[in-house]
């Protein structure tokens, strides 16, 4: 049984290592600032999850369990947050967009990003 998922968490480990590599491929070949973005948190995410998840099944504990399920969870709240951050910053210091993106919704809507947001009462 321990060899068996020994050898799952192996795979999952070089799993999650293929994914960062293609994560940082897409670095490199995409096109601009937001598909890189985009590239990189998606494959942040995937590759720790699949590499916490594979480091579990070599040491499978229920402390461990609870460890990993926390660093998922963890891991995957602070990348949406910290991607959409840098995604605003690219944005607000106008990184020039590939030409495949056609239209800019923000500026259609002629937000300004650099506003608070409104807040409402809860009597409205």
């Amino acid at each position: 049984m321990t060899v068996t998922l020994a050898g799952i968490g192996t795979a999952l480990i070089l799993l999650g290592v293929a994914v960062f590599a293609l994560g940082a491929f897409g670095l490199l070949r995409l096109p601009d600032v937001y598909s890189r973005l985009s590239g990189v948190t998606m494959a942040g995410g995937l590759g720790i999850s699949l590499i916490l998840v594979g480091v579990l099944m070599h040491h499978p504990t229920p402390l461990n369990t609870a460890k990993v399920a926390l660093a998922i969870l963890i891991q995957l709240g602070t990348a949406a947050v910290g991607g959409n951050a840098m995604a605003r910053a690219g944005y607000l210091t106008h990184a020039q967009r590939s030409a495949a993106t056609h239209h800019d919704e923000l500026a259609e809507a002629e937000i300004d990003p650099e506003a608070p947001t409104p807040r409402t009462s809860p009597a409205e």
